[in-house]
């Protein structure tokens, strides 16, 4: 049981620290935007700069990059897009190996757990040299709690994996629309000639 509650300890601390940083990288990508193209109407690709600077989150730190680029062209912009956002990527799956580990280890340990516990089972049978459920029921009772506590803590691990990658895929949706309508922008706004 003891190595079950390290893993749910081991796993809960990186799912609570994904949650928090991923709630706090989620940013309202339109008015991000507007402020973006507000300032690139006036021809002020460095306020749209400083817009993004001043942002948290991701998408800010992408389009900043794109931003950064604009004086080299179109294809400079892209490629430090795809780049950056390769980058910021990783950044917000850190951590996620951790959760996935403790999904697959807590039931292998609870399944070692039941091994263990049929094993005691059966060399109290073994002593005794008779079956009686009083003395195969202890065994039996560690083998099932400890399969119990194990697959418990893959659910909740789980749970929060699932929360997590489905944050990531919406922040990463969200950058990768910011990014495209940048392009527009730039392009609109006359910051580079098609």
């Amino acid at each position: 049981m003891l190595p079950i509650l390290f893993c749910l300890i081991l796993g809960v601390g990186p799912c609570i620290e994904r949650v928090i940083t991923l709630n706090l990288a989620s940013v309202n990508t339109e008015k991000l935007l507007t402020k973006i193209d507000n300032n690139l109407k006036n021809g002020d690709v460095k306020g749209a700069m400083e817009v993004c600077r001043s942002t948290q989150g991701p998408t800010a730190s992408v389009l900043f990059e794109g931003l950064r680029n604009a004086p080299h062209g179109p294809d400079a912009v892209e490629k430090a897009i795809v780049s950056y956002g390769s980058v910021q990527m990783g950044l917000l799956e850190k951590g996620l190996i951790w959760i996935s580990l403790v999904i697959a280890l807590a039931p292998m340990l609870g399944f070692l757990g039941t091994v263990i516990g049929m094993v005691e089972a059966f060399d109290r049978i073994e002593q005794v040299g008779d079956i009686s459920p009083t003395i195969v029921a202890g065994g039996i009772k560690v083998a099932l709690l400890t399969t119990v506590f194990g697959l418990i803590v893959a659910i909740i691990m789980q749970i929060f994996y699932n929360y997590t990658v489905s944050k990531i895929d919406g922040i990463t949706n969200k950058m990768e629309e910011a990014s495209v309508t940048l392009v527009d922008m730039l392009f609109t706004n006359n910051i580079f000639k098609r």
